[in-house]
């Protein structure tokens, strides 16, 4: 099993200890890669749509970007991680995902994404983790990902795990625990399912590019949806069924 872990901060506060304790059923059996941001990603999207309109290779941050794009497709299990900012994601999870635009299914949704797990960890002090989980999950979603588990904490006291209440401290280590167990016991040979939505937005998308298409055959978005096989029969979810 292969597991692909995002950082959205560099800091090891709580996040950082609810990541480890998600990780601890996987450690003696799974390849996990993780990324820190904004030390892996370090640079803004610029906007300049290269990516969508050129490929990914063009952006001026392929280097970087590139490096966590190939283990992000060969993972089984995406899991993301951020406290919650002001209510929403990091600043440099945001950039992150700025920069996998071009995933998204409007654009050329990577057919690995639909035989994907993830999971997303946020906490706060008190609202705004689940503000900040649909930040990421959004994206997710959009890239095809249908199985998308959502952990959030309210620490309510302190935002420190060392001055945390030790009842506070064994109350997200055992929902974190409970969630897991739950995805470590999951048969790996057996994908998951794509849901209705997803199918409804891959089916929306379909209608769009094929009329671009055919109205521009050497558009990238079009041509990579032709050359998929998906304006035609085939269907990214079919490989992974």
């Amino acid at each position: 099993m292969k597991i692909i872990v995002i950082n959205g901060t560099e800091k090891q506060g709580v996040t950082y200890r609810l990541k480890e304790i998600f990780l601890e059923p996987f450690r003696e059996k799974a390849e996990i890669t993780e990324f820190y941001l904004p030390k892996d990603c370090p640079a803004f999207c610029a906007g300049c749509a290269n990516c969508i309109l050129k490929g990914e290779h063009t952006c001026k941050d392929a280097a970087s970007m590139q490096k966590i794009a190939a283990p992000l497709l060969e993972a089984d299990l995406v899991v993301m991680t951020s406290p919650a900012y002001v209510m929403h994601t990091t600043g440099a999870m945001k950039a992150l995902l700025d920069h996998f635009a071009y995933l998204w299914m409007p654009h050329r949704p990577a057919p690995e994404m639909f035989a994907k797990r993830a999971v997303i960890i946020t906490q706060c002090l008190g609202a705004g983790a689940k503000s900040a989980a649909e930040d990421i999950k959004h994206s997710l979603s959009w890239w095809g990902i249908s199985e998308i588990k959502v952990f959030t904490g309210k620490l309510m006291e302190n935002i420190v795990w060392e001055k945390l209440p030790t009842k506070k401290r064994s109350e997200l280590t055992i929902k974190m625990k409970r969630l897991s167990e739950k995805l470590a016991n999951i048969d790996e040979k057996k994908a998951p399912r794509t849901n209705m939505i997803t199918r409804v937005k891959f089916f929306f998308c379909r209608m769009m590019q094929k009329s671009l298409h055919e109205n521009d055959p050497t558009y990238l978005d079009g041509k990579y949806w032709f050359e998929q096989g998906w304006l035609a029969k085939v269907r990214p979810w079919k490989v992974s069924a």
